[in-house]
């Protein structure tokens, strides 16, 4: 029943992208809930922020504390630390199961973000929380004097190595490349300090330890290595957190958004006459941007 509803609008995630989602649909007196299992995303992980136009430095949870502060100037519903199991369309209502139960509404916005993606070797599972890291920014104090790895050569990486190259007696940088990626700042950087010491070329084999990690195994062109360590971060990139999406949605090939729950005949009447009121092309410059708008659709995921 349309009654039924918790909600006109019901966003996934609480990252940079669901919390300006949630300051938007506020202003536009749309009853608004936020579902996420944390607030700021990836941007929480984040040591120092440099990018973010407006801040010459912040760190990045200062950065969220300033976003969490935005969104509580509107009448925004937050259902923090809770995790969205699944999504279905009944009716002319989604469904949202979460570990609080279910909520109700004609809209879903889906900005649940990325999460780390796992290096997939022996020893990673077993060992994770016991000395297998996927945040600098959380766990780097834990392994204050200690050595530790770092596995990836991007900017996420770079950021690790250095804030660990803080607190550890010695970081060994690992990459699969002949050179390391991100940024030239970050790259200066890690390759002038004095406890950073980088591996090319480097294919991680196993993690090992007992109760914890205690070492890991690699190859360098062919040549099996090992590293006696205490901590191993892994910081190779994310995959699109959209495993709760029914097999309905449209997902790009590498899982993120673009593409939307297909129930033409079924889309609200506040969104059809949108759609008969945009300027000519509005819709298809939309569309090309990798938006949903202009699209019979109700459930939306940022590009």
């Amino acid at each position: 029943m349309e009654g039924s509803r918790d909600a006109d609008v019901i966003i996934v995630g609480a990252g940079p992208a669901g919390l300006s989602a949630g300051v938007y649909c506020a202003r536009k007196m749309l009853r608004t809930l936020v579902i996420s299992q944390n607030v700021g995303g990836q941007a929480a992980w984040s040591w120092e922020v440099e990018n973010y136009l407006g801040y010459q430095l912040i760190s990045g949870a200062e950065l969220v504390e300033r976003f969490r502060a935005h969104l509580e100037n509107f009448p925004v519903k937050l259902l923090e630390g809770v995790k969205v199991n699944s999504l279905r369309l009944k009716g002319k209502l989604f469904t949202v199961s979460h570990a609080e139960g279910e909520s109700r509404s004609p809209a879903v916005i889906v900005a649940s973000g990325k999460v780390p993606k796992p290096l997939g070797v022996p020893g990673e599972s077993e060992f994770r929380g016991k000395g297998v890291a996927y945040c600098a920014t959380c766990d780097a104090p834990l392994f204050r004097g200690k050595r530790v790895a770092v596995i990836g050569g991007g900017n996420s990486a770079l950021d690790a190595a250095l804030q660990l190259g803080q607190l550890a007696r010695e970081v060994c940088l690992l990459t699969l490349e002949d050179r390391l990626g991100g940024d030239e700042i970050r790259r200066r950087a890690v390759l002038d300090h004095a406890r950073i010491k980088v591996y090319y070329r480097a294919v991680v084999l196993a993690i090992r330890g007992e109760k914890f990690v205690r070492g890991i195994d690699f190859q360098v062109d062919g040549d099996r290595r090992s590293l006696e360590v205490e901590g191993v971060f892994v910081e190779i990139g994310s995959v699109p957190s959209t495993d709760f999406l029914p097999p309905e949605v449209e997902l790009q090939p590498e899982g993120g958004g673009g593409g939307g729950f297909q129930q033409p005949h079924h889309a609200p009447r506040a969104l059809r006459r949108r759609r008969r009121h945009q300027r000519p092309g509005e819709a298809d410059n939309h569309r090309r941007r990798g938006g949903c708008q202009g699209r019979p659709l109700r459930l939306f995921l940022p590009p």
